[in-house]
């Protein structure tokens, strides 16, 4: 096999791969029903005119599977914090007590939880044309090596390990979708 083919293959799996990291991501912050830090991961904080993450201006703990706290490092930051919650959208209802701020994870209802279902079948779709893509753009490569005189054989034999990878990617997502459904549907 030619250079230029590992090569294709090889950047096709890195793409591949790539889809599905964002897809276990992405399923990190539809939540399941308890806390977890990883909830408030897309929340971004004003922090002396820059945007950083609520990781970095608070230290957020988990006390039981329905509270998350967070205490931060700073005391005039605790008014900004309730804010970037509150406009992050994720339908909390944070309360500050002066000292910290708490948040109360409320019970997923059945509707929430179908909605939660839905958001992540449509985020491991995203993937798999993520992955589709991936195929797609290693497909055009072996053409166009296939036109500039690399054998037949060979590039038919590449582009079988494209569908190869192609399929097994597809088949990780489908599991990973089936256990965060499980997860969320799990009452």
């Amino acid at each position: 096999m030619t250079e230029e083919i590992e090569f294709i293959l090889d950047s096709t799996e890195e793409s591949m791969s790539g889809s599905i990291e964002h897809l276990e991501k992405a399923f990190l912050n539809i939540r399941a029903g308890k806390a977890s830090p990883a909830m408030l991961g897309s929340v971004f904080v004003d922090y002396y005119g820059s945007a950083s993450p609520l990781s970095q201006v608070s230290k957020i703990s988990v006390p039981d599977a329905r509270t998350i706290t967070l205490q931060p490092f700073e005391k005039n930051m605790l008014h900004p914090i309730e804010k970037a919650i509150m406009v992050a959208n994720l339908g909390f209802n944070p309360m500050n007590n002066g000292d910290m701020i708490i948040i109360s994870v409320p019970p997923l209802t059945e509707d929430r939880r179908r909605d939660l279902a839905k958001q992540a079948k449509s985020e491991a779709e995203d993937a798999k044309i993520g992955v589709r893509n991936a195929r797609k753009d290693a497909n055009t490569d072996i053409k166009k090596l296939e036109k500039e005189g690399t054998s037949e054989d060979i590039c038919k034999s590449a582009e079988e390990q494209v569908q190869n990878l192609t399929n097994s990617y597809i088949k990780k997502i489908d599991e990973l979708l089936a256990v965060k459904e499980a997860e969320i549907m799990k009452v």
